[in-house]
């Protein structure tokens, strides 16, 4: 009989991947799999070889990038040297996650499948491309592909005799179990909350505790967005980074939603855990604290301002004590009421705590040790780093829009981190903030004589302030900025140092103000008009372009005004000047980040 072993490896970078492939964990334990679902860069992916039996489910980040846990598996795999037929006994099936509105979708999963093929692996179904996109997002197409992966996976490894399938009604066992310890056992063991990893670079499982220097409002008070720029102390860090580069910050939870979910869910807040793994071989989350208490739990790990997943609803549906909240559970957790859980859920941003509040017989019966469960991890944040340690030796500064809009629910929607930022006040006390730095997906160009024309509406600018500040301090002109926000006299972030460059002969500024007159004018108006320069600067001088910003319409119009001054100043017919920027693009010479 062959051993019944099933491995699902996940890259996942807002957690959506890991839902997925956690929910297949859960389908084959129901099928008598021994299953370990694990990100594919905790995994040692030498072991790949003697593997039989693999899904991978993978998410597509930026402009076609794989998420930041895929990343050294990703170099691996490509490596030239592999052997053709190095996975020659692995059954695979790749399942995608990602949204078709941006030009790369699910280029991640789709170069999976193909190079676990080119290395000899047997594919049990082609590729699956989930889409964020769809009415019902992408479990639209993962639920008739888990189907149909099923039937695949059951006829090469049926079920041992007396043995059936575990029916959905059934709870299957938590990952953890919490062992509660006596009230003055965290004071004895509270050496172990202090200690400090060695000295290594701050990561995100060692991030640098800094400190919050300023916290300062860059818009005007009458306009509607509260925008930040945020400075940190990194010195004795060992913290580097150039222009381009990101800081990841870990919030936290506010502590009145974090009494109110203790009050729901009548947990004592002070109630001192430890955790150990149901099944041996299960990995204690490597983020939480041992020992822990239920308020650092709930306060820095469960994200309870998350929309919940379907697969809440599913599991919340076996604790419920009440049958009608039982049955809405239950249809929200079934494939047919996905679009009334898209209504209830995603269509007004209800979170997770705001759930539980509307089933509060069932929220009162979970018991504890499912809260791993249940509820995912909170989610470092990325940010663009907005200055240069040229400028700025020993410190990091951000620029947060405060997110908050309202829904049909009565209290506004807030962003849990940059609304957490927001709060924090320097001024009354010693305020730390969990960071690390990684590298950011913009290059700079090394050459000092190379111009860059940056293109950052918004908060788009942050990382362009950075380059600018980089730049200026190497003596390098040559600096092109197409700033574009709603007024002048509202939010214009920086604009004395931009006004201050631009009289030194650092900078050419061109500044778009939407609201400032009748018609809305926008950075791509701007760059149609400064048409002769930008095709000077390209052509003549070689320069680089970059684009940072939000996703929605702003990049296609950006690129549609570069094409119209290819053709106009260059006399490019319009296939040429779309050939022309892709060129731009695969040289790096046409560098873009943007996020919806």
């Amino acid at each position: 009989m062959t051993e019944r072993r099933l491995l699902i490896l996940f890259g996942s970078q807002t957690g959506t991947a890991q839902d997925t492939a956690e929910r297949i964990g859960r389908e084959a334990k129901r099928r008598h799999f021994q299953c370990r679902v694990e990100a594919l860069d905790s995994y040692d992916v030498a072991n790949l070889i003697n593997e039989l039996l693999v899904v991978f489910v993978c998410a597509t980040t930026g402009q076609g990038d794989p998420p930041d846990n895929m990343k050294m598996f990703w170099r691996f795999l490509f490596r030239k040297n592999l052997p053709p037929t190095s996975l020659c006994q692995m059954d695979y099936a790749v399942l995608g996650l990602g949204d078709s509105s941006y030009p790369k979708f699910n280029f991640i999963a789709k170069k999976l499948h193909k190079r676990v093929l080119q290395l000899g692996g047997n594919p049990l179904l082609p590729v699956a491309l989930g889409d964020d996109q769809h009415d019902l997002g992408p479990d639209a197409v993962v639920d008739p592909w888990l189907l149909a992966l099923w039937d695949k996976i059951l006829a090469l490894y049926p079920l041992p005799p007396g043995l059936e399938v575990i029916s959905p009604d059934v709870c299957l066992p938590p990952r953890y179990t919490l062992h509660y310890l006596a009230e003055d056992s965290l004071h004895s063991d509270s050496s172990l909350l202090q200690s400090t990893p060695p000295r290594t670079l701050p990561s995100e499982l060692h991030p640098f505790a800094a400190r919050m220097v300023s916290n300062q409002r860059v818009t005007a008070e009458s306009h509607f967005q509260d925008v930040r720029l945020i400075e940190f102390d990194v010195t004795g860090s060992g913290i580097t980074f150039s222009a381009g580069d990101v800081v990841m910050i870990q919030p936290q939870n506010c502590p009145e939603d974090v009494q109110q979910f203790c009050q729901l869910l009548r947990l004592d807040p002070d109630k001192c855990f430890l955790l150990k793994p149901t099944e041996p071989g299960t990995a204690l989350p490597a983020h939480l604290l041992q020992p822990c208490t239920i308020r650092h739990l709930v306060t820095h790990y469960l994200d309870i301002s998350c929309v919940p997943r379907r697969s809440f609803f599913e599991l919340l549906s076996h604790f419920s004590t009440n049958e009608l909240e039982r049955e809405k559970l239950q249809e929200f957790s079934s494939a047919q009421g996905q679009e009334e859980l898209y209504s209830y859920c995603n269509r007004p941003r209800r979170t997770t705590l705001e759930a539980l509040w509307d089933f509060p017989h069932t929220t009162s019966a979970i018991p504890p040790e499912y809260l791993l469960d249940l509820i995912p991890r909170i989610r470092p944040r990325a940010f663009s780093i907005a200055s240069s340690m040229l400028a700025h030796p020993g410190r990091i500064q951000i620029l947060v829009a405060v997110v908050r809009y309202k829904t049909r629910l009565s209290r506004p929607r807030r962003g849990l981190c940059s609304t957490w930022l927001a709060s924090l006040n320097p001024e009354q006390g010693d305020i730390r903030v969990p960071l690390w730095v990684k590298k950011g997906g913009m290059k700079f160009p090394a050459d000092p004589d190379t111009s860059v024309i940056m293109i950052g509406p918004g908060t788009g600018v942050a990382p362009f302030r950075a380059a600018i500040q980089e730049r200026v301090a190497k003596g390098q002109k040559g600096n092109c900025l197409f700033f574009g926000c709603r007024q002048k006299s509202k939010d214009f972030y920086c604009q004395a140092e931009w006004e201050e460059l631009v009289t030194k002969g650092f900078l050419m500024l061109f500044t778009a103000f939407s609201r400032d007159q009748e018609e809305k004018v926008y950075v791509q108006h701007r760059i149609r008009e400064n048409g002769r320069l930008l095709w000077e600067l390209l052509n003549g001088q070689s320069a680089h372009i970059y684009l940072a910003g939000n996703a929605k319409q702003m990049p296609a119009a950006v690129a549609e005004a570069l094409q119209s001054v290819l053709q106009l100043e260059g006399g490019l017919s319009p296939s040429e000047a779309e050939e022309y920027l892709s060129a731009l693009e695969r040289s790096q010479r046409f560098q873009s980040e943007t996020w919806s």
